[in-house]
């Protein structure tokens, strides 16, 4: 088993360390957040990922696992180094390497063995393990000789832990044959197949794999407004299509948008490197367009309705960009409450882990509810931004008998429209046949 320190203790590096530990090896985490750190020394993490706190103090208990402020404790008698800091998208859409060149500089002040290997976890852009090593040699002060490896991470967030011990492949590019034996034997316990590639491919497989995941979002979000004009149903339509093995049903649900660190960040990055080489990528940048359009449909949708949202009590389910995580990076929900305060609207907010950090981005802008039910009294109108379970499995009665008018805006076609029948609501929810009043009837989204 091997001495392993991780450079950073967000999702990827803390999730990464912890599963490192669990298989076995000594793991010894940085971070000089010294809030953050004195937070987990007290067996708590900063974020929400299920199954995380509970493996993460099982390992701190058994003496695998450690965390510290210091680089130089951290780093010097460490086999491997994995870098997993954030890579911030930044104005013109390339990656901030700031993170990165800062503890880079830091690991070549701090190495004291011979042939350690660094690991790139944090999705760059293509090259920047070459400026890694720049970046180290520049503040080492001995002659010890180091690796470079690529391993882009590819775990989702709510399903962190899972993905790490269950993923599809783990990918390691390096120009080192001795390096990519090391991380292979490092890895060897996962039994996940492991794809061996140069530098340079490693990198550029992360940000492919994630632009061509958002293309298929894009793309079946780019069908909705066929269906809401023609009649159709989106999610028969979806279904149909990944039928077919050639295409394949996951990444094809209808909604308002994608969101997170990773999607976002990483088609603006490849729009960016393809400008870069003078090859513009007009198939990514149309993904972003439709992602950006959709964003918004459900306050298109709810003025469509009441013509005006001044002075509505609009109740927000979900804040979080995806279920299981108290992430709200690139969150549709924040660009939605934004919108709807201009649009005059009064905003209170449900999600069962996301407010804390919420709150430290819209502040007062917004209310916020301890319960669904809540935040559901009433209300004019309700949005839901996110499926997690519980907002899924809320009864369909507390709808029309909590709001001042059942009116429901399902950004993520949370209900079956069947179910939906049996209550008298309205319901308007992504590509598929709107609900309308007590009647019962379905009507066409017409113009919707």
């Amino acid at each position: 088993m091997k001495n392993i320190a991780i450079a950073g203790t967000g999702y990827v590096g803390l999730v990464t360390g912890v599963c490192l530990a669990d298989i076995g090896h000594d793991v010894i985490c940085v971070d000089q957040d010294h809030h953050k750190i004195s937070t987990l020394n007290n067996g708590y993490p900063p974020i929400y990922e299920p199954g995380l706190n509970e493996l993460m103090l099982k390992n701190m208990e058994e003496g695998r696992l450690r965390f510290t402020t210091s680089p130089s404790i951290g780093f010097k008698s460490a086999e491997i180094i994995m870098i997993t800091v954030e890579t911030p998208q930044n104005e013109i859409g390339s990656l901030d390497l700031q993170y990165i060149e800062q503890i880079s500089k830091e690991i070549g002040r701090s190495i004291k063995r011979n042939n350690v290997i660094v690991v790139t976890k944090s999705t760059v852009p293509v090259g920047t393990n070459a400026k890694i090593k720049n970046w180290i040699q520049s503040e080492m002060q001995s002659s010890l000789k180091f690796q470079i490896v690529s391993n882009p991470e590819f775990i989702s967030q709510g399903s962190a832990i899972y993905d790490t011990f269950h993923g599809d492949r783990i990918i390691i590019g390096s120009d080192s044959k001795e390096a990519l034996h090391s991380l292979e034997e490092l890895y060897q316990p996962f039994g996940i197949p492991i794809f061996k590639t140069d530098t340079n491919s490693a990198e550029l497989i992360k940000v492919a794999s994630n632009s061509f995941l958002a293309l298929k979002i894009s793309y079946v979000n780019a069908l909705v407004s066929i269906c809401e004009h023609v009649g159709g149903n989106i999610e028969d339509v979806s279904f149909g299509m990944g039928m077919d093995s050639r295409i394949g049903s996951s990444f094809l649900k209808a909604g308002v948008g994608f969101g997170g660190s990773c999607l976002p960040k990483d088609t603006h990055a490849l729009v960016k490197m393809g400008n870069d080489v003078g090859e513009a990528i007009n198939l990514i940048e149309e993904v972003i367009e439709v992602n950006k359009r959709q964003e918004l449909k459900l306050v298109k949708k709810a003025l469509n309705r009441f013509q005006s949202l001044r002075g509505k009590k609009v109740a927000l389910l979900g804040l979080s960009f995806k279920p299981n995580t108290d992430d709200i990076r690139e969150a549709v929900s924040i660009k939605l409450a934004k919108r709807l305060v201009q649009e005059g609207a009064i905003v209170i907010a449900y999600d069962p882990v996301s407010i804390p950090n919420v709150k430290k981005v819209l502040g007062k802008l917004i209310s916020y509810a301890d319960t669904v039910e809540q935040a559901l009294m009433n209300a004019d109108l309700t949005f839901i931004v996110t499926e997690w379970d519980e907002i899924k499995n809320v009864p369909l009665n507390l709808f029309h008998e909590l709001m001042k008018e059942p009116v429901i805006f399902d950004g993520r076609n949370c209900f079956q429209l069947e179910a939906i029948k049996k209550y008298p609501v309205e319901y308007y929810s992504i590509g598929r046949p709107n609900v309308i009043g007590e009647i019962n009837t379905v009507l066409q989204n017409k113009g919707s």
